[in-house]
């Protein structure tokens, strides 16, 4: 397996949601079935995402409290070992996480000095419901039982938490989650990653069709803060036999008041994103006119221009034909962004350094090369018009297509002034003294 640049793994390992270090601790006295329902109690804790790549998605968790014991654990199934197997286990599409405990005031404090909030609601539950949810918790936690297989939109640390708490009140969220989502995996995608245009930008290239489904709000509630709200506005049956609010009280155990949330649609990059590929673009024709006029310096401009461009986009074109060979991470296979960028692209970079010294052949093969791209993005916007092709991927397009094409028109810049009228080159007009001389 080739090992992916540092971005590329640094941003999709940021699909993993961190938690603070669990410690071993003794069977609890709900796990023994010492703890009656009576004296416990059950919180779903939303921590808000937090400042590095690895949080931007937040984290949630449970805890049991024993009020008659004063003892509280808090659950965590967001745990996972970062070694020297990581990239190897990620790259394979089969990260393992696993459920750990913890203490409570030192899992909130922690998050409190990360300056993310802590938001806690108790939940309305039965004394047989608490004691279920509590023994569940135990069972997990157990090193035979703790492992379980990541998926970042269907079975992670949240996930987790939404099953057991809809089992704990006989399906009833699930049943309120059969509503629409209001947008899609990568719609949310997007608004969480907004924090760093060019990250977004990466994740968003490397994920196919798959997260652009329509979706029910239970997939939406992969998401902590998604989850907090579904579970705020579900109303279970009261001892009365009446509805009443599935969260008996909530409170902030810390509440930044610099942090802000995640934005409630994702940002409009489109015309930023398209106006980047234009500049560039229009920047590699510009300088094959004034490499026309004789300038060294153009040249070794466009060719430093080929070098990044054949880096940026091809580490990615190339790493999503790996992913899709050989790993399980599904959600990258059979991707439109391979008409954009590919292997292909890498080529840029080799021919690019060449041209710098005013390589021949360098040049020949890059007509070449950049042709193709071009040909190939425009084929892969076309094809849009057929309904298997129904990929989001139009920020790729707005960026990709127009550097394709702004760099094949470089180096087929004389085969197209030829095809314009009036622009096609003419030899230059002789002096007429030399005229008359070689007349005589």
């Amino acid at each position: 397996m080739p090992r992916l640049s540092s971005l590329i793994v640094a941003s999709l390992l940021g699909l993993l949601l961190s938690a603070s270090p669990a410690r071993a601790a003794s069977v609890p006295p709900w796990g023994t079935g010492e703890s009656r329902g009576e004296d416990l109690s059950i919180w779903l804790v939303t921590f808000s995402p937090g400042d590095d790549v690895f949080s931007w998605w937040g984290h949630g968790s449970l805890v049991v409290e024993d009020r008659a014991r004063q003892m509280q654990r808090l659950y965590n199934y967001g745990m996972y070992s970062f070694d020297d197997q990581t990239v190897v286990h990620f790259a394979k599409g089969r990260l393992e996480f696993w459920v750990g405990e913890s203490s409570v005031n030192g899992t909130f404090r922690f998050y409190k000095s990360l300056g993310r909030d802590v938001r806690v609601q108790e939940l309305n539950l039965t004394p047989e419901q608490r004691v279920t949810v509590a023994k569940k918790l135990a069972d997990n936690v157990l090193p035979e039982n703790r492992d379980y297989l990541y998926e970042h939109y269907s079975d992670n640390c949240v996930t987790r938490l939404r099953d057991m708490i809809d089992v704990a009140v006989g399906g009833r969220l699930s049943e309120a989650e059969k509503a629409p989502a209001r947008m899609t995996l990568r719609e949310h995608t997007r608004r969480y990653t907004a924090v760093s245009p060019p990250v977004s930008f990466l994740l968003d290239f490397m994920m196919n069709d798959s997260i652009d489904k329509p979706i029910t709000r239970r997939e939406e509630a992969f998401l902590p803060d998604e989850l907090e709200q579904q579970v705020a506005e579900l109303k279970v049956p009261g001892p009365d036999g009446q509805p009443v609010s599935l969260v008996e009280k909530q409170w902030n155990f810390y509440a930044s008041p610099t942090r802000p949330r995640p934005p409630a649609q994702p940002p409009a990059f489109g015309p930023y994103i398209l106006a980047l590929g234009v500049l560039l673009g229009g920047a590699a024709l510009g300088l094959a006119a004034w490499e026309k006029k004789g300038s060294r310096t153009a040249r070794i401009l466009l060719g430093l221009e080929n070098v990044v461009v054949g880096l940026v986009l091809g580490i990615p074109g190339l790493a999503l034909v790996v992913m899709w060979a050989g790993t399980n991470h599904v959600v990258t296979h059979h991707n439109e962004n391979l008409f954009l960028a590919n292997p292909l692209t890498l080529l840029a970079v080799p021919y690019g350094l060449r041209l710098t010294w005013n390589s021949a052949k360098a040049r020949a093969r890059l007509k070449w090369v950049w042709g193709l791209l071009a040909a190939t993005g425009a084929l892969g916007l076309v094809l849009k018009v057929l309904p298997w092709f129904d990929q989001d991927n139009w920020r790729a397009i707005a960026l990709i297509l127009p550097i394709s094409l702004g760099m094949a028109g470089a180096f087929w810049l004389d085969r197209l002034r030829a095809l314009v009228p009036g622009t096609a080159r003419t030899p230059p007009r002789q002096d007429a003294r030399v005229t008359s001389l070689k007349a005589s």
